[in-house]
């Protein structure tokens, strides 16, 4: 939608020409089939130019959870519109990078990039080519190669499939570690099915440590059947290609994302094909949970309104239990999302030794507040000589 097909396998072919002229040709001419009513912030469309808005296939704004002197990552960005966004949002100390694979989808966005940056005074917004499920590859870099180097022969092909290696190891197109928020706007369900899970990996690789994903797409309520994902419209139409609700979740947690958060969720389905529905939703996912587990004598406290939750790594907090936590838990737990639904508490005296958490799950605990005072003298407070609390 906001973005263009990045790839059908040969589980799809029927589908891969008319996905990718269908694209094409909407860079080229609207298309108003192909995107949802999207309201964005007028502020940062003045700078725009039309014929950029014309061609926006969205179904959300994720450009709403960038933020000021982020690297961002918008993937399928299409005629740059959600890039030009970000652009204004992060400022002259960040910046935006945009990967399509259509030809004519980066011709749009690349000739208006030098357009916005006369406008906003800073250029911090480039487009690369290349398919979203693999983020090493620069296409054309790819291409440069092939022109000197044309494959008329299997050792040829060899040569090409050595030189993509070296591409993707030594000029990776995006690499490990380095997006700090990666956004899209209705493109995820436009991979094929046998490499969405790779498309998630991708993602998460190239995210930092702490960083985070926050893409708009399009869901189904029930599994598209077989039938669906071959009709080759459906599919280019961000139809058969959805995942569903609960499997958008489960694709991000297998890619080891945690906080995951359907944060929008349409009441009303864009489209209705043989009974299923299929609605414009936002997903927030974050990296980060991986680590070593310390005892430090750090504890959380859940502060509701659940009487008890579970987190990603199978931690389960009472509301209100001081909960003994690892260094690594007690961390996160202080980082959104979850930072507005716990109290924190250091001990009284830091353990600056190394003591691996007892146990092997790392599993939480009532911790004795006994243990968050550990070694601190046993005091009594003069109310005269604190601040008043009344």
């Amino acid at each position: 939608m906001d973005d263009n097909f990045q790839n059908v396998d040969a589980t799809n072919a029927d589908v891969r020409d008319d996905v990718q002229d269908r694209y094409g040709a909407g860079a080229q001419a609207v298309e108003a089939a192909l995107c949802c009513p999207v309201d964005y912030n007028p502020q940062y469309l003045e700078i725009i130019p039309q014929d950029v808005l014309d061609r926006d296939y969205g179904c959300g704004d994720p450009s709403r959870y960038v933020r000021e002197g982020e690297v961002v990552l918008d993937l399928g960005s299409g005629g740059g519109k959600i890039c030009f966004i970000a652009s204004q949002i992060v400022g002259p100390k960040g910046r935006v990078i945009g990967v399509d694979m259509t030809d004519e989808m980066l011709a749009l966005a690349r000739e208006n990039a030098p357009i916005i940056a006369d406008r906003v005074g800073y250029s911090n917004v480039e487009f690369r080519r290349g398919h979203i499920e693999d983020l090493k590859l620069d296409l054309d870099a790819l291409d440069t190669w092939l022109a000197a180097n044309p494959v008329g022969s299997a050792k040829d092909m060899e040569r090409m499939d050595a030189e993509i290696l070296r591409l993707k190891s030594e000029m990776t197109m995006i690499p490990d570690n380095s997006v700090d928020v990666i956004v899209s706007n209705c493109v995820l369900n436009l991979v094929s099915d046998t490499k969405k899970k790779q498309l998630f990996a991708e993602m998460f690789r190239v995210l930092k440590v702490g960083g985070r994903v926050a893409v708009s797409d399009i869901i189904s309520d029930e599994d598209s059947p077989e039938a669906l994902k071959q009709d080759a419209r459906l599919w280019s139409g961000c139809i058969s290609g959805a995942l569903t609700e609960l499997g958008f979740v489960t694709a991000l947690e297998e890619a080891d994302f945690h906080g995951i958060t359907l944060d929008k969720f349409e009441a009303e389905p864009w489209q209705i094909v043989e009974g299923i529905e299929y609605r414009s939703a936002t997903y927030l996912a974050y990296k980060g949970k991986q680590g070593e587990c310390l005892e430090k004598n750090q504890a959380v406290i859940y502060k509701g309104p659940w009487r008890q939750v579970q987190d990603d790594d199978g931690h389960v907090f009472m509301r209100g239990e001081r909960s003994a936590v690892c260094e690594k838990t007690f961390k996160l737990m202080q980082r959104e999302p979850y930072a507005d639904m716990f109290f924190s508490i250091e001990p009284s005296v830091a353990i600056t030794d190394r003591i691996e958490w007892p146990t092997e799950d790392c599993g939480v605990r009532r911790r004795d507040p006994q243990e968050t005072k550990q070694g601190a003298p046993k005091l009594t407070t003069d109310p005269s000589q604190s601040a008043s609390c009344c």
